[in-house]
């Protein structure tokens, strides 16, 4: 996923460059992509967050389960994990 991302800056990058438009057009054009290049980068880190909270949360419940199972199989007392 990195690689194709710097794939896309560079060919963007190139495009722009090549384009037949002003200075002024060119920087506000690579301005804008670089902003949504970054919303984008944003977006995927905070699914990526998402997901790992999601996962952690699921296997704390699992130890908790775990815990409890082996709590309730030898009569000892639980405990919080």
């Amino acid at each position: 996923m990195k690689s194709f991302l710097a794939g896309l800056g560079i060919g963007i990058g190139l495009g722009i460059l090549f384009a037949p438009m002003s200075g002024e057009e060119t920087r506000s054009n690579l301005s804008q992509r670089a902003s949504d290049l970054a919303d984008q980068a944003r977006d995927v880190v905070g699914q990526g967050r998402e997901r790992l909270r999601s996962t952690v949360s699921a296997m704390r419940g699992q130890a908790e389960r775990a815990a409890d199972a082996v709590h309730e199989a030898t009569g000892t007392a639980s405990r919080n994990l």
